[in-house]
């Protein structure tokens, strides 16, 4: 097998690792980050596309890599600072919308993390939804993205 074919290999195992579809919903562009190697937390940030003619609602998330794992935005307070907040009635995903998770806004945080995250390495974590159910979701740790800069649109066919 030549360098060329393993690499197309890798990549296409990687596509289809990080995509998830379920009832509609497509999540695209996946990463999770953490400050530093001894970090107690990290986020993930991705985009939800629900492709379906309902609106759903990112309710939960689960998984193994943290103590807690939570839905967070941020708000600015009364005194205008800006604080990270649990998600009480979850994200809305609007019937042929997209939702974003991003730095700075909605994400999904872990807290009290089971290992460290480092570059390269990949989480599981699922996501609940209100309509859709459960989507377990695969997503590449990198520590290197700066805001706003993605790497492109990951979806599965369906």
């Amino acid at each position: 097998m030549s360098i060329r074919t393993t690499l197309l290999a890798a990549g296409a195992a990687t596509l289809l690792a990080t995509a998830a579809l379920a009832d509609g919903i497509v999540i695209h562009d996946p990463y999770a980050r953490s400050s530093g190697p001894t970090s107690v937390t990290g986020a993930a940030f991705m985009g939800i596309e629900n492709q379906s003619d309902t609106p759903d609602r990112l309710i939960d998330a689960r998984g193994d890599i943290a103590a807690r794992v939570e839905i967070h935005t941020h708000l600015q307070d009364a005194n205008g600072v800006m604080r990270m907040v649990k998600v009480e009635d979850g994200i809305p995903i609007p019937a042929g919308g997209t939702a974003m998770l991003q730095r700075g806004g909605d994400h999904v945080m872990f807290m009290g993390l089971t290992q460290p995250l480092l570059q390269g390495d990949e989480i599981t974590v699922t996501l609940v939804f209100e309509n859709a159910g459960e989507v377990e979701v695969t997503i590449p740790v990198d520590l290197e993205r700066k805001p706003g800069h993605g790497h492109g649109a990951m979806s599965s066919g369906g």
